[in-house]
């Protein structure tokens, strides 16, 4: 995750792309069809043994324990990836990491209020428990590397994670089987193709791994994901069940680090991550519905794989410069991308967008090819912070590659709103002139604004404007002393333009840009 500076803008080529949306309810990558449970695909079966619900805060749900579920045959995550390729089965019992079974150690109640942890299974043959080292530790140089002022929680956390991150696919492929043989009800919110996402549970336990210490910017991050979940339908009841398959994969590949501490570690760090989402999610209902109703209204193609699609939304949606929003349209139904306003917020209350069709992008490729003015879409909540700070009076440096320039041109928009005379310079990188594809707005801006400078660069081909890599052409210019910098585009561009603006000298406390680890999963 970027550092708490740092946002994520989201465009469908990877240009602008954070999800905003990690989290155990976004789709993952299939696991291929199976109606097979999990003890009928073994002779080794799962742990299967649930936690108890979490009790929602400020609720009257009465605290009680399940009685275990039994496996029901049920469609497992079938579906097929975006390029129609075929993957291997990812069936529960075909990932073990040796030919053990893993243990599900016996765990007592935490010590804070959460749900009760769960136990070893009781026909376990004692030839099945996996030895656990006393002293399993990540090295000095590894990410999950705990510091001095760490809690014995996180501690154990990050010791769990630096083991199931090697076999994370497998980690993942397990924990969505438990979740829909065991919990068929909660299929229906997912899509019907399990495609790419799979990864993201994982990075979200991660993430929440390593910020459980930091509570402040644990909170930030795991209310965003609350109030976003909204749009998938999520209730807080599902939550428990999303616990007990998390606690039953980890139980079967975190073979030598688990053990009752660690269990119990686990379940008082998902009960307080849960239950953070819960109650954002529970204040944003009484402010903002789930998702919005939008209206297309404009559908311009600016070259054969770009168009500037501009939507009208059933009510009022309030947003800033430089975020971004969630979408889904009609024809992929319960798969959500990302993509940046292009536009300050407007006085009609339309809103643009600018995206660029991908090989096997089941979205941008409907919206690109397929929309059309009349067409009624979907829109979630507006997330990130790669916004203008008005009160202060520094410079805006800002780096677009592709269709990471519809932010760029937002933040434009809003200082100009503002009517401050703060100095603009804007980076507009493309791979040849014909992919500059909004450099005439963007012209046309410098022409009415005095403070705004516009520099097209382009890395192959002949060009009227600069030629060469984007960062590089920053640095002939400058100094950068009195500016923040905002960038958005490719992952590559977005690492390269960072490095390059720290070596100028700008701290990394005024660079703001797209979340890089999400960028790569957006383009769709």
């Amino acid at each position: 995750m970027d550092a708490p500076t740092t946002t994520s803008s989201a465009g469908s080529d990877g240009s602008g792309g954070n999800s905003g949306d990690w989290g155990w309810f976004t789709p993952s990558r299939k696991p291929a069809d199976d109606r097979r449970t999990p003890d009928q695909q073994s002779d080794e079966r799962a742990p299967s043994r649930p936690v108890n619900p979490i009790r929602p805060v400020g609720t009257e749900a009465d605290r009680r324990t399940p009685a275990e579920p039994a496996p029901a045959p049920g469609r497992g995550a079938g579906g097929h990836r975006t390029d129609d390729r075929r993957t291997d089965d990812h069936r529960p019992d075909d990932h073990r990491p040796d030919d053990r079974r893993a243990p599900g150690p016996a765990g007592h109640g935490p010590a804070a209020p959460g749900p009760a942890a769960p136990g070893r299974e009781e026909h376990q043959r004692p030839d099945e428990v996996a030895p656990v080292p006393q002293d399993v530790r990540p090295g000095p140089d590894s990410p999950f590397a705990a510091p001095e002022t760490a809690s014995p929680d996180a501690i154990l956390l990050r010791r769990t994670m630096a083991e199931v991150e090697p076999i994370s696919d497998k980690v993942t492929s397990y924990f969505y089987a438990l979740l829909f043989v065991q919990h068929p009800e909660l299929r229906p919110l997912f899509p019907a193709a399990m495609d790419a996402q799979r990864d993201r549970l994982f990075k979200a336990i991660l993430t929440a791994a390593r910020l459980i210490d930091d509570l402040d910017i644990l909170t930030e991050f795991l209310s965003r994901l609350g109030r976003g979940h909204r749009k998938y339908g999520t209730q807080p009841e599902h939550y428990p069940a999303v616990g007990e398959c998390l606690i039953g994969a980890l139980t079967r590949y975190a073979v030598t680090t688990w053990n009752d501490e660690a269990e119990a570690a686990w379940v008082r760090a998902y009960t307080a991550i849960s239950q953070i989402m819960i109650d954002s999610a529970a204040e944003d209902e009484l402010i903002a519905p789930a998702w919005w109703q939008a209206e297309v209204v404009g559908h311009e193609t600016r070259t054969h794989d770009i168009a500037v699609i501009t939507v009208r939304p059933d009510q009022p949606y309030p947003f800033l410069a430089g975020q971004y929003t969630s979408l889904e349209t009609p024809w992929w139904p319960r798969v959500w991308r990302h993509y940046s306003f292009a536009s300050a917020p407007r006085s009609d209350g339309l809103l643009s967008f600018h995206v660029k069709a991908v090989p096997a992008g089941w979205v941008s490729s409907a919206l690109v090819h397929r929309a059309r003015p009349g067409d009624v879409i979907r829109l979630g909540p507006p997330a990130g912070s790669m916004t203008v700070d008005h009160a202060s009076d520094n410079g805006l440096l800002c780096l677009g590659g592709g269709t990471g320039i519809a932010p760029i041109k937002a933040l434009v928009e809003d200082v100009a709103d503002h009517g401050r005379n703060r100095p603009v310079e804007v980076f507009y990188g493309a791979r040849n002139d014909h992919d500059l594809y909004d450099i005439d707005t963007m012209l046309r801006l410098a022409q009415k604004h005095p403070w705004l400078a516009v520099r097209p660069v382009v890395s192959d081909g002949p060009t009227n404007g600069l030629s060469g890599r984007l960062p590089d052409a920053v640095r002939q210019y400058g100094p950068w002393n009195a500016f923040d910098a905002y960038l958005s585009g490719p992952p590559g561009m977005i690492r390269s333009g960072v490095d390059a603006l720290m070596g100028v000298g700008i701290p990394s406390h005024r660079i703001r840009h797209d979340s890089i680890e999400e960028l790569a999963a957006a383009a769709e």
